[in-house]
């Protein structure tokens, strides 16, 4: 598997990986009828470094790398991670997260926080859990879920 930077011929098939997740509604705050200009528009935002990996020629999953904070917080940064659908239960994930750890110490973080993990998102908790990331916050009922109606998030840490 190559993880590499995303090019702009990349957009289209990051669009068949974002698209389902975010018409889900199940895992990001993003608005689910959010339109494809807007959603690779936020994906592959200015202030984010933004990744794919591929294998075989086949994007198989996407992330980004961002500050979290400007200021005083900038040393701490924050990733976004999506898999294929068709790729899901490969170990595409971890092995983003595994790069994006070094493609952040790299850039000079120190720290790497999710903002807003999803408490039912479970296989995505453990996974981060897996790679060192304590639950250093919980937000009471902050994500309106499509079925199972509000639902905690948390906030989730690792030290570089």
């Amino acid at each position: 598997m190559l993880i590499r930077a995303a090019l702009p011929q990349d957009r289209s098939a990051v669009w068949q990986i974002l698209e389902p997740v975010i018409r889900a509604g199940e895992t990001y705050t993003l608005d689910r009828n959010l339109t494809q200009a807007d959603a690779l528009a936020y994906w592959f935002a200015e202030d984010k470094l933004t990744f794919v990996a591929e294998q075989d020629g086949a994007i198989l999953g996407t992330y980004y790398l961002r500050a979290n904070q400007s200021g005083g917080g900038n040393h701490v940064c924050n990733c976004g991670f999506m898999t294929a659908e068709a790729a899901s239960g490969r170990g595409i994930a971890r092995q983003m997260c595994l790069h994006a750890f070094s493609q952040a110490q790299a850039e000079g973080y120190r720290g790497m926080q999710f903002n807003f993990v999803v408490s039912t998102n479970e296989r995505a908790i453990g996974l981060w859990q897996s790679l060192g990331f304590e639950i250093v916050g919980r937000l009471p009922l902050a994500f309106q879920h499509p079925r199972l109606g509000e639902v905690d998030a948390l906030v989730m840490f690792r030290r570089l």
